[in-house]
């Protein structure tokens, strides 16, 4: 089984706005976000038996019987030779090959095997891929036990766009923003569903069915995928509409004029009702054709659902600012070939 690594088409070209195509993925509110790093750093590629063990638990598997060790530091902006899962325009680069069991067993093709890997806080052991190991933003990374990095730009494009509060002077936010994101959320992405399984049937609610088999006389490709797209999410629903907006209101001024905003702008943001530096409400802004606010606030505020929001609570079981809302949906972007869902078990302190 060969192991690549791709963060998709979005890694590599970022988000038009508008979009090039009805559909395609866009920041609802009129920014054009484009990346120039996109770091992430896994380990323990592992395949277990009995991917099925729990119909209801998809974290439940059998023991591992084959492991791929690390960790990688990749970066999925600097794509890679290998075509995608996600289709032609897409980029992916291998890590590694894992040839037989543990032990030496060959591998059972009419066996179905449970797929899982870490995401881990970068070291200066890491295998660099796609970049220096004297990386400064890598440097960072080590010191700061960031596991993702974004670096990139947002610039607002929109035009024709309506708010919620049409009294709200959105000329006070900057439109040109560099971002630095750096997430320290240690997470395992466990036995993971496959697209490349379809059509085969699926547990319960699931989209796909659970964990991958190799074939006797052919290579199995098992593509790590991170979503770039997570962070950005006005909910902790999967596949919410992305924002910027909120950024942009936190961002500050740099002594050269450019303004800049990092997670930790975020670190104590009300996200339930967000407001801008002033201190005014920030309203929605609706810059995509058929995009509906979540509410009719006519602040932004993003959804936690039942995660509790309290800025003074334990994190290990509130949400105490946008700073944790982000880390919450952020460890949610590792999948398998594009776009598998896998069970998410956060080693960070965080609700559930």
């Amino acid at each position: 089984m060969q192991v690549t690594a791709s963060g998709e088409a979005l890694a590599l070209g970022g988000y038009p706005f508008p979009p090039a195509a009805s559909g395609d993925a866009a920041f609802v509110d009129g920014w054009e976000v484009s990346f120039s790093r996109f770091i992430t750093v896994f380990d323990k590629v592992t395949l277990s038996k009995n991917p099925d063990t729990n119909p209801g638990d998809q974290s439940q598997t059998g023991k591992i019987v084959a492991e791929l060790d690390g960790p990688w530091a990749v970066d999925l902006h600097e794509g890679g030779p290998l075509g995608g899962k996600g289709g032609s325009n897409e980029q992916a680069l291998a890590v590694g090959v894992i040839e037989a069991q543990t032990g030496g067993a060959g591998f059972d093709s009419s066996t179905r095997y449970a797929f899982g890997y870490e995401s881990v806080a970068a070291t200066a052991a890491a295998q660099t891929l796609n970049f220096d190991a004297g990386d400064a933003d890598y440097a960072e990374m080590v010191a700061r036990g960031w596991n993702v990095l974004y670096v990139g730009t947002a610039t607002w494009k929109g035009a024709g766009c309506t708010s919620t509060d049409s009294a709200y002077d959105f000329s006070t936010l900057p439109t040109k923003v560099t971002f630095r994101l750096g997430f320290a959320t240690p997470t395992s992405y466990l036995n993971c569903q496959n697209p490349d399984n379809d059509p085969a049937g699926a547990l319960g609610n699931e989209q796909h069915e659970r964990g991958l088999q190799l074939a006797d006389n052919a290579q199995t490709v098992a593509q790590v995928t991170f979503h770039s797209d997570h962070p950005f999410w006005e909910s902790i629903v999967h596949d919410s509409p992305a924002h910027f907006d909120q950024l942009a209101a936190l961002a500050k001024q740099q002594t050269d004029g450019t303004w800049l905003v990092t997670r930790d702008d975020a670190s104590t943001a009300d996200y339930t009702a967000f407001t801008d530096r002033r201190g005014d409400a920030l309203p929605w802004r609706i810059c995509s054709a058929g995009y509906v606010p979540p509410d009719t606030s006519p602040q932004m505020g993003f959804d936690s659902r039942t995660l509790g929001y309290n800025p003074s609570g334990n994190p290990a079981s509130y949400l105490r600012s946008y700073g944790d809302f982000m880390l919450y949906d952020q460890s949610t972007q590792g999948h398998l070939n594009s776009d598998g869902l896998c069970y998410v078990q956060r080693h960070y302190a965080s609700p559930r």
